[in-house]
């Protein structure tokens, strides 16, 4: 899915914050500049995570970590943009709730 725009679009199904998924992967050749946003259709607040790294489910590694036990408020939204991520690297995303939308966009430019 090399190119620019929408990489991933989820939302959370599972109200457990140790539920993780995996929404998107940088595909292989390919290093890209990506923007994350949650966003909380929720009226009361949520906690989040967010991984980077080569793991894909369970429990992830400490140094993966890129937010851990991130409030979001009721109703509102929380980004993380210009975040540079190499080829195979792995998005991985939890949420307190379900209805925790999130969106994975940027840009990718190939390594060769």
């Amino acid at each position: 899915m090399a190119g620019s725009g929408i990489k991933a679009q989820v939302a959370t199904a599972v109200a457990s914050i140790s539920s993780y998924l995996n929404p998107y992967t940088v595909p292989t050749g390919y290093y890209g500049v990506y923007n994350i946003s949650f966003t909380n259709t929720n009226a009361t607040s949520v906690t989040i995570r967010l991984f980077i790294g080569a793991s894909t489910t369970g429990a992830q590694n400490a140094q993966e970590c890129f937010e851990y036990q991130t409030t979001v408020a009721g109703y509102g939204v929380f980004e993380r943009t210009g975040v540079v991520v190499q080829a195979g690297q792995n998005f991985i995303v939890s949420a307190s709730a379900t209805g925790v939308n999130v969106i994975i966009y940027g840009i990718e430019t190939s390594t060769s």
